[in-house]
């Protein structure tokens, strides 16, 4: 085989993984921290994993969880059933993957996202078709909250 022929071959190699799907950027690992009876939190789980994340999760009861959501930065009123960390972001709720992957684009030097409560139509909490309306508030460090995203 000639040097000329190796290169092409190399560089027609090249090409095709570039391509591929395991080219694809590789999104950080999504730590979810849960009470091991919702079960919707595994709905939520599950819909990350589908977003391409690589997930890791722990069970806590319902005390040491809110013990968690306070030392976090989280108010009472903007948190939900899980809280889950990424890249130094706490994702508190059923947050939409495309808003963690929007979220981890910008690079705010805020606290995260939380959805509060746990709103009908949601990523994991039932048919996005029937959804009620819900807002994903952005979470700033002195723990005030704006709007993110909207969904109606």
């Amino acid at each position: 085989m000639s040097d000329l022929s190796r290169r092409q071959l190399l560089a027609l190699a090249g090409a095709l993984v570039a391509a591929s799907p395991l080219a694809a950027e590789t999104l950080p690992k999504v730590h979810v921290v849960k009470d091991a009876g919702c079960g919707c939190c595994n709905d939520w789980i599950g819909h990350i994993r589908d977003a391409g994340f690589p997930v890791s999760f722990e069970e806590k009861d319902v005390s040491a969880l809110a013990d968690l959501k306070s030392s976090l930065g989280l108010q009472p009123t903007q948190v939900s059933c899980h809280t889950a960390q990424v890249e130094g972001y706490v994702i508190e709720g059923h947050v939409p993957a495309q808003d963690v992957k929007r979220l981890l684009a910008e690079k705010p030097d805020v606290i995260g996202l939380a959805v509060p409560g746990m709103p009908f139509g949601s990523p994991g909490m039932g048919p996005e078709s029937d959804r009620e309306p819900y807002e994903v508030l952005l979470i700033a460090r002195d723990g005030s909250a704006s709007v993110f995203a909207r969904y109606d």
